[in-house]
């Protein structure tokens, strides 16, 4: 199979979708794989690394996605990647559809077949390809934070963990999960007070076992998160449905019971937001204030860290990729329940249930465009 790996062009995004070692275990096995020329730039790998791999370089994504019969990404596709797509052709890459019509419509439009990073599963019903960006993100909202909370960016001039005499920063972490916990723990390792929400009792129970002292927990609901962010110096979005918008957790009325420079941190951005008042925003431009609350609502975080990000990111996607190249997709998907959960879209018909009821589109079982 001829795989293909085009430079990301989405604003400050450094990362790549196929690394040097990735490339060199598909060349391995009989596949070409084909890289835009700089495309490893942002992450430290340059067209030499490429090349010792036993990749070709191509002048232009143009090239790439002519040639390529799997399209191998970091993010979304862009309005004009989305035109270069073909019937027939293979994308693998995050697609974030629920709160993103435009892209939805185009990607039924191609003709493509797309699998998507977000909605593979596990055997332990996770998400194996996102746990790793969400985990960077999750260790990062907390840095960003710190650094929304400074004076000079609008907060409210506070330290995360104090000094003698004064106290720490109060910080809520909304859900318990993959970026919830490496929120959390590293709030805490600042020194931070800190306090996580999660609806599942059996998660709190976890995080109690195993980080007790460090930070507390409580059932979330909508009067205690209402009581708590009226304290905190910080709040953290990290809550998740898988596929879906993600849930409106504060309201902009609720901005007004909030510290004046209070922060927001919507780490769900790429799902929507889970605050009413979010909006994606970039690297370039990351913060803006809503009823003296200021938001940090970057919807590529871990591309900020983009060489930890893609090596993290590339151990996870290379079994998948190669499962695909090596079978096909149809083929692969059979075989795996996991990765079949992750296909989205395939020659003009939707086939994710969540997606689908977020933006009113009929949706096809993938059992059923499998065995067409």
């Amino acid at each position: 199979m001829k795989i293909g790996c085009p430079k990301e062009i989405k604003p400050q995004e450094f990362r790549v979708g196929m690394t040097p070692n990735a490339a060199q275990e598909a060349v391995a096995r009989g596949h070409e794989v084909i890289i835009e020329t700089g495309a490893g730039l942002g992450s430290g790998f340059d067209n030499a690394d490429y090349v010792a791999a036993g990749a070709q370089i191509v002048d232009t994504a143009a090239e790439v996605f002519a040639t390529a019969d799997m399209i191998v990404k970091v993010k979304e596709p862009q309005a004009g990647e989305r035109k270069m797509l073909r019937e027939g052709q293979l994308l693998f890459t995050y697609l974030h559809l629920a709160p993103d019509p435009d892209q939805t419509h185009d990607l039924l439009s191609s003709g493509c077949t797309a699998i998507a990073y977000e909605t593979v599963t596990d055997a332990n019903g996770g998400l194996p390809l996102l746990a790793p960006m969400s985990e960077v993100a999750g260790r990062l909202a907390p840095q960003v934070g710190s650094w929304t909370l400074q004076k000079a960016n609008g907060g409210r001039g506070v330290l995360m963990g104090g000094v003698p005499g004064v106290g720490p920063a109060k910080v809520v972490v909304i859900g318990g999960g993959v970026v919830g916990t490496h929120a959390a723990k590293i709030a805490a390792g600042m020194g931070a007070d800190v306090t996580v929400l999660d609806r599942s009792l059996p998660r709190l129970r976890y995080l109690d076992d195993v980080f007790g002292g460090q930070f507390k927990n409580q059932y979330s609901t909508a009067g205690a998160t209402a009581e708590l962010i009226q304290t905190a110096d910080m709040v953290i979005g990290a809550v998740l449905i898988p596929g879906a918008a993600a849930p409106k957790l504060i309201t902009r009325a609720q901005l007004s019971t909030m510290k004046p420079g209070a922060v927001l941190v919507d780490v769900a951005i790429d799902q929507g937001g889970c605050f009413e008042t979010s909006k994606a925003t970039t690297h370039a431009d990351p913060i803006y204030e809503v009823d003296g609350v200021m938001h940090y609502c970057v919807a590529n975080m871990p591309g900020a860290v983009a060489r930890t990000s893609t090596i993290a990111l590339g151990n996870a996607t290379m079994p998948f990729m190669l499962a695909l190249a090596d079978k096909g997709w149809k083929q692969a998907c059979q075989d795996d329940p996991h990765l079949m959960a992750g296909l989205n879209v395939h020659a003009g018909q939707l086939t994710y249930y969540a997606v689908g009821k977020a933006l009113g589109i009929d949706v096809v079982s993938p059992n059923v465009v499998i065995k067409a």
